[in-house]
């Protein structure tokens, strides 16, 4: 990842806490949301990960790792990739040990993304995959080498075992398909 990736995922992010006041209009990237706490977290991952990337550099992966673990209650590793857009509501509890995670995607507190048993080498193949829009409810539990789809809501207190596909709105324990959605945005 080079500095300018860095910046535009950061610009990216820091866009969905200032969304357009009307439809067509470019979003207001207020520079004041960096020390805001839904957006100071995110910067900790994106910062983690950039300096995981750079082999050299890697201890100062675990400074941003524990930094964000100890002033937000946020767990996210290094080796996770988080696409542009990421929006953490509220971080208190939240574990995240995803293989990858999409575009714009919202994870509220509570949510743990990992891997069924303990894993301590980090295998990808036992990580979940979050698609581009996702809604993770507060509480839910996304567990294994599943693949969650484009523009799925997963509810709250959701236990998912099993993979989704897109527009899906998946809840319960363990957790299923309720709805597809139409129009999605």
């Amino acid at each position: 990842m080079t500095i300018n990736e860095l910046r535009r995922l950061l610009r990216a992010d820091l866009a969905r806490l200032s969304p357009p006041q009307k439809k067509g209009e470019l979003p207001l990237i207020k520079w004041r949301n960096v020390f805001n706490p839904r957006f100071t977290p995110v910067l900790m991952i994106r910062l983690s990960r950039y300096f995981y990337l750079i082999p050299w550099l890697r201890p100062l992966s675990l400074l941003f790792t524990w930094f964000s673990f100890f002033l937000f209650g946020i767990e996210c590793t290094a080796k996770c990739d988080v696409g542009p857009g990421l929006m953490l509501p509220h971080t208190s509890g939240t574990v995240i040990g995803a293989s990858r995670i999409g575009a714009n995607v919202t994870i509220f507190q509570g949510v743990t993304l990992g891997a069924i048993n303990a894993d301590m080498d980090f295998d990808l193949t036992l990580r979940p995959i979050l698609g581009d829009g996702v809604l993770v409810g507060a509480g839910a539990k996304i567990l294994g080498g599943i693949t969650i789809g484009n523009n799925v809501r997963v509810g709250a207190n959701a236990v998912v075992l099993d993979s989704f596909s897109q527009n899906a709105v998946v809840v319960g324990i363990p957790a299923k398909a309720v709805k597809l959605l139409d129009n999605v945005i």
